[in-house]
């Protein structure tokens, strides 16, 4: 994958009647500092929502995002962790209420001074990918806004803006 702007906004990959979403984000920080707001707890609070982890191979995560206008028993998130390869690789089910079950993947590797981040939710239907692209381009825009320091995006306004530009029906 590249990191262009397709891959920056996020791709659709379809296999079937599942699909895969995938983005590439080239960040200006540490992959120490990069993994640590995506795995501590007290980070992504910041940027995501309210979060557990169980931080190792077989541990839990419990998620309560920010943003998305739906009761918290809708927006929660729990799952195993399958892969906790730190700083490298953070990999956990994805259970929720209103979609498939699915897994979520974020790899990190240092190029030079930045570290590209790569994530993946693989296991979606078709529909409800579409529908979370614009949130989870919005989310990744949040993180970004967090390691820079910036104030935050609201998630809300930030995905009807990118799913308006795309011309896609919230």
């Amino acid at each position: 994958m590249t990191d262009s702007q397709t891959d920056r906004g996020g791709r659709l990959l379809i296999d079937g009647d599942r699909a895969t979403l995938a983005f590439e984000r080239r960040l200006p920080f540490p992959i120490d500092v990069v993994w640590a707001a995506i795995t501590d707890p007290a980070q992504r609070r910041r940027w995501f929502g309210e979060t557990t982890i169980d931080a190792r191979e077989g541990g839990l995560i419990d998620m309560v995002a920010d943003g998305p206008p739906l009761s918290p028993e809708r927006k929660r998130m729990t799952g195993r962790i399958l892969v906790w390869d730190p700083p490298n690789v953070f990999e956990h089910q994805w259970c929720q209420p209103i979609v498939e079950d699915g897994v979520v993947r974020y790899e990190l590797r240092t190029d030079g001074q930045e570290t590209v981040l790569r994530f993946t939710h693989r296991g979606l239907g078709i529909r409800n990918a579409t529908g979370f692209r614009g949130g989870t381009h919005a989310y990744l825009d949040r993180l970004e806004a967090y390691l820079n320091e910036d104030v935050l995006p609201d998630w809300l306004a930030r995905r009807r803006q990118i799913v308006a530009t795309r011309g896609e029906t919230p």
